[in-house]
């Protein structure tokens, strides 16, 4: 449909063409027959000024029309100059403004990853930090037991003391009571129970005294590890490498001491059952002389000693391992590790008891050696022992509380950094007040108002907001300006396509399948039965005995079932036959239309060559025409000569004056450069229709060629599926023969 469209406005434009070159044509031999006409009738000066006005207003129309296709050009340079200046510099400025932003991306990248450095670092940091102070905390804490420890010792041997007292007045007041008795002892008692006292007081006083130089000495040695701590932190990072073996080794060693210490106390219940079977066994066996009484005393220290001198060697042992546990640690220290850091995991968690003493601090429990009481010492130990478990038992909840806070937070999470930058800000935030406050104090100072300090400010802001507007606005129009031409080059490959696709279509016509009614009591099978000679069989009257075979029950279930597959191949035979006739019916409506298209193109061929030797025919009489003409111009010009050389002298100057020989000689120059242009006008007109026709004329052969080729692909298609169905039905009718036969036989 769409091909028939173009054809025929190709059609049209073409004979409108034709029509108007034709008028053209028309009009100049119109004009070129008044003009011979006005020359054979009028006189010699109406020829000559007709012809001066003629030339001369086509001297001023060429003149007119150069003047304006000169300026026309012009412009059309100045708006491609402009139009390449602007697209340069909206290309500058799109690269300066790519440049801009990745140079900006760039930075914002190292910005953030220098950023994130700073935070890890500083996330490091401050987790030494709170190891160093956690560790201080303990270390004073347990200081504060021993303190609280010592105070209960002193306020028990205070109420021991008070008790004394309280019995030495009873006693005395017994001796008053009865005076004979102990005369001696009242007097010397007091002194000997005062004394002790007063040594104990003033040694407690000495002990809190060196207590509390020993805090003021931690206080400052607490300032000056703060400022060992970035030194201390780099030798820990160099001496972790060299750590891990020597903990490792610790941990063995640690392992073996355990064990040794298990061993050791084996070794004493052994000693301490074997003693006491010893002593059972001397209680139960008397010496019955004094031989027996010196040997079996000397067995027994015999045997005493060797169990001793085991003791003797396993306290080596463990003294040895205990030294060589000292030496590592000093090792370490050597090594610019800090001594705090070796944590030993206990059954509670994590055990620094073996790391208490520092270089800053001499409490622990390896300096104070005061002779005390077994028990006090014990009580003291299991209540340090106790605040210490607590004091682990709260650090690893706070840790767990750190942990979770930082998997909730969504990222490394600090509190410390946290807490430092908000002082920051604060500091911050008061030192602007104050420099507000003191710039305030200057303008009032200067006589200028604070307000219009804000309307600056506001100004300043507004002028900013409109900037950034601006710059919206403009991204906004260049992410529009991409969409306009994301649409446009859309549009334009739609176009493509949709021109591939109206090509595609017209020269491919579609299939129509059309469904086929067959008349009653007839079946596709039927009519090829009677194409080829079989009239005898009759395809329905077949079905309905092969139907009444099928429900006889005289036949065999094998009867039946052939039966019924014979049915049914007769059904789908007749259901294929049918979608072949639908297909043959299809292609050869087909063909029909090709047929009936090839001959429409032959027929349009066959006028468009009519037209084209008429337009032939009426170019030639047109140019015979011209021919004419000219030599009618040619005749009456050399008639005008002829008169010019036989006329008079006057008509001669007068002729002269009004017209002289160049103006005749240009006058015909430009009459012959006329002729010239107009005769090659005409004949590039006529080139290009034939040009046009030509073409046209090879694309009809070539589809003329194109449907007769595909009227014998279908042709021989239709060939081959009559051949095929001919084949189906005759192997199909033996089918049923042979089988009928068998039934019958049976």
């Amino acid at each position: 449909m769409s091909s028939a469209i173009t054809r025929e406005t190709l059609l049209r434009q073409h004979e409108m063409e034709l029509m108007r070159v034709i008028k053209i044509k028309d009009g100049e031999i119109q004009r070129l027959n008044g003009l011979v006409l006005t020359l054979r009738d009028g006189s010699m000066d109406k020829v000559r000024s007709a012809l001066l006005a003629e030339v001369e207003e086509t001297r001023r129309s060429w003149e007119v029309e150069r003047c304006r296709l000169q300026q026309e050009i012009q412009e059309l340079r100045g708006a491609k100059r402009s139009a390449e200046d602007a697209l340069t510099s909206a290309q500058q400025a799109c690269q300066a403004r790519a440049a801009e932003l990745r140079s900006a991306h760039h930075q914002h990248q190292e910005e953030l990853n220098r950023t994130k450095r700073d935070c890890e670092r500083e996330i490091r940091r401050l987790m030494d930090e709170i190891k160093l102070k956690d560790r201080a905390v303990s270390v004073l804490d347990k200081a504060l037991g021993l303190q609280a420890g010592h105070a209960h010792r002193l306020q028990l041997q205070t109420q021991a003391a008070e008790q004394q007292i309280a019995a030495l007045r009873d006693a005395q007041r017994a001796g008053l009571n009865h005076p004979g008795q102990a005369p001696n002892s009242a007097p010397n008692t007091p002194p000997h129970i005062v004394s002790p006292e007063d040594r104990d007081t003033r040694r407690f006083q000495l002990k809190i005294a060196e207590l509390s130089a020993v805090v003021r000495k931690l206080e400052d040695r607490n300032a000056l590890l703060s400022e060992e701590r970035n030194e201390l932190l780099k030798r820990l990072r160099e001496a972790e490498s060299q750590f891990l073996p020597l903990l490792d080794k610790n941990k063995r060693l640690s392992r073996k001491n355990e064990e040794l210490a298990l061993a050791l106390r084996r070794l004493d219940n052994k000693l301490r059952f074997v003693t006491q079977e010893n002593l059972e066994m001397v209680t139960m066996r008397r010496p019955s002389s004094l031989n027996d009484l010196d040997r079996s005393h000397s067995t027994s220290y015999h045997g005493y000693s060797q169990e001793e001198r085991e003791m003797e060697f396993l306290r080596l042992q463990v003294l040895e391992q205990q030294h060589i546990i000292d030496d590592l640690s000093k090792a370490l220290e050597t090594a610019g590790y800090v001594k705090n850091v070796i944590v030993i995991e206990t059954f509670y968690g994590y055990d620094e008891e073996a790391s208490v003493d520092s270089d800053g601090s001499s409490l622990s429990f390896h300096t104070d050696r005061t002779p005390d009481t077994e028990p006090e010492e014990a009580c003291v130990r299991e209540e340090a022992e106790i605040r210490y478990r607590q004091l682990t038992q709260e650090y690893q909840a706070l840790q767990r509380a750190y942990a979770l806070l930082a998997e909730t937070s969504g990222g490394n999470y600090d509190a410390e950094k946290e807490i430092k930058t908000r002082e920051q800000l604060l500091t911050e935030i008061s030192r602007y007040e104050t420099r507000v406050a003191d710039l305030e104090s200057a303008l009032k100072q200067q006589g200028l108002d604070v307000k219009w300090v804000e309307e600056k400010q506001a100004l300043y802001q507004r002028n900013q907001e409109l900037v950034e507007k601006i710059k919206q606005m403009e991204g906004e129009d260049l992410r529009l300006r991409n969409d306009i031409q994301d649409v446009k080059d859309q549009n334009e490959l739609l176009e493509f396509r949709i021109l591939e696709l109206e090509e595609r279509e017209r020269r491919s016509p579609a299939i129509n399948f059309q469904q086929l009614y067959f008349p009653e009591g007839l079946s596709p099978l039927q009519i090829y039965c009677e194409a080829e000679g079989v009239t005898e069989i009759v395809i329905s009257e077949l079905m309905k005995k092969l139907d009444i075979l099928g429900d006889n029950a005289n036949l065999s279930n094998e009867e039946q079932v052939v039966v019924i597959h014979a049915r049914t191949v007769l059904t789908l035979a007749e259901k294929w036959l049918e979608s072949i006739e639908v297909t043959k019916s299809a292609l050869q409506q087909k063909m029909l239309d090709i047929e009936s298209e090839k001959d429409m193109f032959s027929k349009q061929k066959g006028y468009l060559d009519e037209e084209l030797d008429y337009r032939k025919q009426s170019m030639d009489q047109a140019h015979k025409r011209i021919l004419e003409l000219e030599a009618m111009l040619f005749e009456a010009l050399q008639q005008e000569e002829e008169s010019r050389m036989e006329g008079l002298k006057m008509e001669e100057g007068r002729l002269s004056e009004t017209l002289t020989e160049e103006e005749r000689e240009g006058l015909r120059r430009a009459m012959d450069q006329w002729k010239r242009t107009l005769m090659f006008e005409l004949r590039e007109r006529d080139a290009q229709i034939l040009r046009e026709r030509m073409e046209l004329l090879q694309l009809t052969q070539q589809r003329n060629k194109e449907l007769e080729e595909c009227i014998e692909a279908q042709k021989r298609q239709i060939k081959e599926l009559e051949e095929k169905v001919i084949l189906l039905v005759l192997l199909l009718l033996l089918l049923l023969l042979r089988r009928l036969l068998l039934l019958l036989n049976a």
